[in-house]
């Protein structure tokens, strides 16, 4: 059997670039290890963390002559995803060639329409569709294609659409990543004794700006404890893994599930340290007690603005008094704090950004992380500003870090929403109080400054 190929490419992203972002690549490992459990032979080639390009990718992958390529790609990385598939197919025409991830994933026609050397888009969550259209394809060639449900194609001149695929209900029916499939101990974040995982999907909420729910369903799909914790075990055994990244979007949605997961490390005598993200309006003392005694070290918020007004405007179904609260738990238990906030939201005046400016101050979190709002593709907010011309679409732009909305029709101008950014960053991380509290950060920061000067 020949081998399937996946890539992981380069990201050329500003926060990538300045916070040398390097962790495996969690999709690629899902998808490859479910396709192993079919008895398919899998490849990742990640590009983001050797650095060869295209043409040393495409001289790999013509010694290797798969009969499937699948590259990845976000908004961000979309053009050069489509590079790897051209230089590709250029060598080997007969390779079928397909692409999956958030962007892809909304813009299925526009993305076939942008490469004539794509074959297959796959949209939405991949494992139980990448196997399928593995299967099919190996038995039936292009005749298969029409068969999977969950994925848009090439069909000679013609551009096919198949019915959607319903999502992966039993997530404890899929099998770990296949983290065999990588360097794992080159990257970043595995070098200083760290490892991601994901234990939930979906998001109840509707928050404007994000596509989550769009792309994994507004229905809260999770783990088992044990499943969860088999997981933690693992890396923790065979990978000497110490710390653990919980990236799932709304990890304590399930506060009973959240306790149950921490008592189950705890009578396991995991001596792991852990961090995860939540909606502030989900937190509670009890809760965050519970976690930090089955190692919870940092947690991340979703705080967004300082303005009520904004925040409702976002549709984030959250108060200012949550955010303080949530902040004054976690700290109380010393738990480290990091808290986004986004500038640019459709409507909102400089003074609305002065004031999120100056709450992240009194908040005063142990890491603040500052954007400009990115209407991505498949957020709802991307759809009101694309009917109103509002947009543009140089996707390599969609960094979180470069205005893309046409803020001068809206009564405002990019320049000033740039400058709202710059200033957040310098005024929270000037004050000398905050070094005093965090004297590690000094060192952080200079080492930024001097990146983004050369």
């Amino acid at each position: 059997m020949r081998d399937i190929i996946f890539i992981n490419p380069l990201d050329k992203t500003h926060v990538s670039e300045m916070l040398e972002l390097q962790a495996p690549p969690l999709n690629l490992m899902y998808l490859g290890a479910s396709l192993e459990k079919a008895s398919f032979s899998v490849k990742i080639l990640d590009d983001n963390l050797k650095r060869w390009g295209y043409e040393q990718i495409t001289k790999l992958v013509e010694k290797l002559n798969p009969f499937i390529i699948g590259v990845t790609a976000t908004t961000a990385t979309i053009k050069n995803s489509l590079e790897y598939i051209k230089s590709i197919k250029r060598i080997l025409p007969d390779v079928l060639t397909i692409i999956g991830g958030p962007h892809p994933t909304f813009l299925p026609i526009d993305t076939l329409k942008a490469l004539k050397e794509l074959d297959v888009v796959v949209i939405g969550e991949g494992e139980e569709t990448f196997t399928e259209l593995a299967e099919k394809y190996e038995k039936k060639g292009e005749k298969g294609l029409e068969e999977v449900k969950g994925i848009a194609y090439r069909d000679q001149s013609k551009i096919r659409v198949n019915e959607p695929r319903p999502l992966i209900r039993d997530l404890d029916s899929l099998p770990f990543p296949a983290r065999h499939l990588v360097p794992f101990k080159e990257y970043e974040t595995t070098k200083n004794d760290q490892a991601h995982i994901i234990t939930s999907r979906g998001c109840i909420y509707s928050c404007e700006y994000c596509s989550s729910s769009l792309i994994m369903g507004k229905k809260f799909r999770a783990r088992s404890p044990e499943n969860v914790v088999d997981e933690i075990e693992e890396l923790y055994d065979k990978y000497k893994i110490g710390e653990i990244g919980f990236i799932d979007d709304a990890f304590v949605l399930n506060k009973r599930r959240a306790h149950r997961i921490a008592e189950e490390i705890k009578e396991r005598s995991l001596d792991i340290r852990w961090s995860t993200s939540s909606r502030v309006n989900t937190i509670n003392k009890q809760l965050l007690s519970n976690l930090k005694s089955a190692g919870l070290q940092s947690i991340y918020y979703g705080v967004e603005s300082g303005s009520q007004r904004v925040l409702d405007l976002m549709n984030k179904k959250i108060t200012l008094k949550q955010s303080e609260d949530a902040v004054k738990i976690a700290k109380d238990l010393e738990i480290e704090v990091m808290a986004s906030f986004m500038f640019g939201y459709p409507g909102e005046t400089p003074a609305e950004m002065d004031k999120t400016i100056d709450f992240s101050i009194k908040l005063d979190p142990d890491y603040a992380q500052y954007s400009i709002l990115t209407p991505f593709p498949g957020t709802p907010i991307y759809y009101k500003l694309e009917k109103r011309g509002l947009i543009e679409k140089d996707w390599e732009k969609y960094t979180v870090l470069e205005p893309v909305i046409k803020y001068e029709k809206l009564g405002l101008s990019r320049e000033i929403v740039k400058r709202k950014l710059l200033e957040a960053y310098f005024k929270f991380y000037r004050r000398l109080s905050y070094y005093i509290k965090h004297p590690h950060m000094i060192k952080v920061v200079l080492k930024t400054l001097l990146k983004s000067l050369t």
